[in-house]
């Protein structure tokens, strides 16, 4: 096979360029009136926080009042914000979960 023949077969690949996602903070913020069992509890069971991790996350939006409580795409943390909100409403709770990008 000549040179010319191999260079006829050589197909040259575009590379596409894939873009990370773009990342968003999820947030707790501190109120009065939600216990602190609650925040501990909905860390555990929509953010899967152990029970040592939701404790520290707890105490440092009580202290410090607010806290990200995890870094997630646009829709995981949609998902997870609308989750909170809406289990807090029910259960009585102002608590208070913001998004914001990273």
């Amino acid at each position: 096979m000549s040179q010319s023949e191999l260079e006829d077969d050589v197909v040259t690949k575009k590379q596409s360029q894939v873009k990370k996602p773009k990342l968003f903070k999820v947030i707790f913020h501190n109120d009065d009136f939600t216990t602190m069992e609650f925040v501990v509890h909905v860390l555990e069971v929509v953010f899967y926080k152990s029970a040592a991790e939701a404790a520290q996350i707890m105490l440092r939006v009580h202290k410090h009042g607010l806290s990200v409580v995890g870094i997630y795409t646009r829709e995981v943390a949609e998902t997870k914000v609308e989750t909170t909100m809406q289990w807090a409403r029910q259960e009585g709770h102002p608590l208070m979960v913001t998004m914001e990008p990273e």
